[in-house]
């Protein structure tokens, strides 16, 4: 049994065991803030090589979450909102819900704007500028794009030589996994050279998958002239902060706030950290984005929002919507707070 079975058969057994709602009320917290990439209507779970999949869902998956939290009692509110409730200590009396949308995608101005309009729901779109310029190396895609095209491979990812055949979905899976964390891993500037260069030797244009992927600056200040949408930065090259130096994690963070602000003319008050969990960003890097400005920033690190955090305000935890659990009991039980509480070794605030 797969991670992915796993996982399910745990949110399963808390949803048909009726756990998850008998211990919500000390693990709901008073919010969620949930966390999107991409919004299109391919995006089902897949049997075949689609190592990606996690990071997609549909528009209507996306619609029946908003549905549920509003059907369900939460309060649909923008990111500043939520934060200037944390801040305050005022609350109406109803848990709160906050989508929000990292690396700034062409589908999320194509599939998802249209769902959030027609619901009235408020998001955020975490941009980061070399993605909407088209030269990120999108390296998690130029791996994909790069097993799915050869039939074997052989590469050299740091000291580390690899072999593997890639005739089968299932041996490209394995490849993928095989690879994914030592290129994770690398440098991030030496991370970039690498996909660019072994792309390049394989006949993939790297830049051509960001483009085709990415919003442009046209779409970006179109979405950003809707009062339901909210622009935050994600550093300019989708960096993980926690491998750079203090200094670069402060220019990555300003100047990606600045470039924002001279394309859209609103300077952004949030801050996602590319990646997001407990290796990609940590104590030191939370600090930094405070004293850069910010007035509140999102991980990937799983949780519930709870008071504790107006504390935290560079540390908040989001739900994750992932393509491979796009069913509503794994929302709720989600939502109920059970499932993290289990995770997080019942703490309420994760931010060591």
């Amino acid at each position: 049994m797969n991670k992915t079975s796993i996982l399910k058969t745990g949110l399963d057994l808390l949803f048909y065991s009726g756990l998850s709602n008998a211990f919500a009320a000390p693990c709901r917290g008073i919010g969620a803030i949930f966390m999107l990439h991409h919004i299109h209507p391919g995006a089902v779970e897949s049997g075949g090589f689609a190592p990606n999949a996690e990071l997609e869902v549909t528009p209507e998956f996306l619609a029946k979450v908003i549905h549920f939290a509003k059907t369900s009692g939460y309060d649909l509110i923008s990111l500043g909102d939520a934060v200037e409730r944390l801040k305050s200590g005022n609350s109406s009396g109803r848990p709160f819900a906050v989508f929000t949308i990292d690396d700034g995608y062409r589908d999320n101005h194509e599939h998802a704007w249209p769902v959030f309009r027609q619901l009235n729901c408020p998001f955020t779109i975490f941009i980061s500028p070399a993605i909407t310029d088209g030269v990120c190396e999108l390296w998690w895609r130029g791996l994909e794009a790069l097993i799915a095209g050869t039939p074997h491979l052989s590469v050299d990812v740091g000291d580390q030589h690899f072999e593997l055949d890639t005739h089968s979905d299932a041996q490209k899976s394995h490849a993928f996994d095989k690879l994914y964390w030592p290129v994770r891993q690398l440098p991030e500037q030496h991370q970039r050279a690498w996909i660019r260069t072994i792309c390049s030797e394989h006949g993939i244009n790297i830049d051509a998958l960001c483009r085709s992927a990415a919003m442009t600056w046209d779409e970006v200040r179109e979405i950003a002239s809707d009062p339901l949408c909210t622009i935050g930065a994600h550093t300019i090259n989708h960096y993980a902060v926690a491998r750079l130096d203090p200094a670069d994690v402060i220019a990555e963070a300003q100047q990606s706030r600045d470039r924002i602000e001279k394309e859209i003319g609103t300077r952004p008050d949030f801050f996602a950290y590319p990646y997001g969990d407990e290796t990609s960003a940590g104590p030191r890097d939370f600090e930094l984005i405070r004293q850069a400005g910010f007035a509140a920033a999102v991980t990937t690190r799983k949780g519930m929002m709870f008071p504790e955090h107006k504390d935290h305000l560079t540390a908040l935890p989001r739900v994750s919507l992932n393509g491979g659990y796009q069913k509503l009991r794994y929302v709720d039980v989600l939502l109920s707070g059970t499932a993290f509480a289990i995770w997080n070794g019942f703490k309420r605030v994760k931010a060591a």
